[in-house]
């Protein structure tokens, strides 16, 4: 598995948002496909990642493969974690993107079904995060 991939994973997996926007170069782009939200640079990526865990807990990515093409890597795996006063977990197939720049991402894209994380929480299609 690319380092690269190792280190996202468990940047996902931390509890330091600063530990995902590191990983990026200065301008790289974090897009979530699932919700159509994109973050530019290191502090808005370790923002995202920051509201993330404060609307989700136990957030958690399991790689299952990793597949690299020069500067690009395709990753499959699982996004998993309980949105907090959802009734059940979740747990759902993710997909994402990385695009590379010697040891930095330059563009993540995440895929993943939303409304399957809705189903699985127990929460309504129209669910939407408090705003605070």
């Amino acid at each position: 598995m690319p380092a690269v991939v190792s280190d996202w994973s468990a940047a996902w997996n931390g509890t330091d948002p600063d530990q995902l926007g590191t990983l990026f170069t200065p301008d790289g782009t974090y897009t979530d496909q699932a919700i159509g939200v994109t973050f530019h640079g290191r502090q808005e990526i370790a923002g995202w990642k920051a509201r993330t865990d404060s609307l989700i807990d136990n957030v958690h990515v399991t790689v299952h493969a990793a597949h690299r093409a020069g500067g690009h890597i395709t990753v499959e795996g699982v996004y998993a974690g309980h949105i907090k006063g959802a009734p059940k977990p979740f747990a759902v197939p993710l997909a994402t993107l990385l695009t590379t720049q010697g040891r930095r991402i330059t563009s993540d894209q995440d895929f993943y079904s939303l409304n399957a994380v809705l189903a699985q929480s127990g929460l309504p299609a129209d669910w939407s995060p408090p705003t605070s």
